[in-house]
């Protein structure tokens, strides 16, 4: 159950994890500032690919508007190679090691695989089109509240979550899930968008961090543990069935079977949660004022879906990849029509994440009607 601090409102905005399908958020905050420009969440969380959005629109200078319209711009020129490189000379050594050491008889001991893909890419993007200490200067004019990124700890497992805010700002402590009051950093984007067995863990501490949906059962909570009365969730996922694929007798590919498991890491908890939000809002409207609990309040939710398929829009698109990156994609299977799904998480160029940005402004003036009495309720 999400526990809710007392206060005045305040309206969150969060932001999953999905690799390159994140473009698709920026598509709609373009929107959405352009609809209200003097928008504004003081309260931002995200993970993953989403805890890139979440800084940038966090450290960015001037209005809310103004960060959305700077994160779009340097999504114009992200590409793959800005983001991650192939290091596949690792899971070679790796081997290589292991059949040496049986070779002459030593025992071997686990050896660490530190990612299949390297991260300094985007950690220099990061760094040079970032200013981490506009975070704090947007916090001490009031534009922000609260700001939180979302990672897992390789040590207890646990989903952690950094915040930066307001002296006044709660942390929490919930089963396998905590809060940690501490001033972000590019590393703490790294450490939540570090997908397992993809990309090296990061350090941060004494611990080792890696991707933040991996255990996040409740994307939401951070948000509301916050202070949010009224939330805005872009989810990655359509609501559409799944587009149809004729039947093939094919074995599953490695990166057809891992989308799979990428979906499962990062689209479904935000619904479940959402699902769990209104079922606990509806509990709070039948109960008489005078027995509700007093940390709890019923919380808005406005949960924006892609009208298309993200996945399905990457098919096609495999040649658009750089030539060492299409080598390790194709070597797993990543070129067929299955795989698209798992292409999509990483196909970091304009020609895909153009697309996204585009549907996502579309979404929002297409469900403009819907949006605007959200907003209009909450008082925005």
């Amino acid at each position: 159950m999400h526990q809710s601090s007392g206060g005045p409102a305040h309206v969150g905005l969060v932001l999953s994890g999905g690799g390159a399908r994140a473009a698709y958020q920026v598509g709609v905050l373009a929107a959405l500032a352009e609809r209200v420009p003097s928008l504004n969440f003081p309260i931002l969380t995200g993970v993953s690919a989403g805890a890139i959005n979440t800084l940038y629109l966090a450290a960015s200078p001037g209005s809310f508007a103004d960060a959305v319209t700077a994160l779009r711009g340097e999504w114009a020129r992200l590409t793959a190679d800005r983001v991650y490189r192939v290091r596949p000379t690792r899971l070679g050594r790796m081997v290589v090691q292991r059949l040496l050491r049986a070779a002459i008889g030593r025992r071997a001991g686990p050896t660490p695989l530190r990612g299949l893909l390297d991260m300094e890419p985007l950690r220099e993007f990061l760094a040079g089109g970032l200013d981490v200490s506009g975070l704090k200067a947007n916090l001490a004019t009031g534009r922000l509240r609260a700001v939180a990124l979302t990672a897992t700890s390789y040590s207890s497992g646990h989903t952690v979550t950094f915040v930066q805010g307001a002296p006044e700002i709660p942390t929490w402590e919930r089963a396998r899930r905590l809060a940690v009051r501490t001033p972000l950093t590019i590393e703490h984007v790294l450490a939540s968008s570090a997908i397992p067995v993809l990309f090296p863990a990061v350090q941060l501490g004494e611990e080792y961090y890696g991707d933040g949906s991996v255990r996040q059962t409740a994307p939401l909570s951070p948000a509301i543990h916050l202070g949010a009365r009224a939330v805005v969730a872009i989810a990655m996922q359509t609501r559409l069935p799944a587009t149809a694929l004729p039947s093939a007798p094919e074995y599953p590919t490695a990166a057809q079977a891992l989308g799979i498991v990428l979906n499962s890491i990062f689209l479904q908890a935000l619904d479940a949660d959402a699902e769990r939000l209104a079922r606990i809002n509806r509990l709070l409207e039948l109960l008489p004022p005078d027995v509700r609990p007093p940390d709890l309040g019923r919380v808005e939710l406005l949960m924006l879906h892609p009208s298309q398929d993200l996945g399905a829009l990457a098919a096609g698109r495999f040649g658009t990849l750089p030539r060492t990156v299409r080598f390790v994609v194709e070597t797993m299977g990543g070129k067929r029509v299955r795989a698209a799904d798992f292409l999509s998480y990483l196909l970091f160029e304009p020609s895909y994440t153009s697309r996204l940005m585009d549907l996502g402004h579309a979404d929002v003036n297409r469900n403009w009607p819907q949006i605007a009495s959200f907003f209009e309720r909450v008082g925005v």
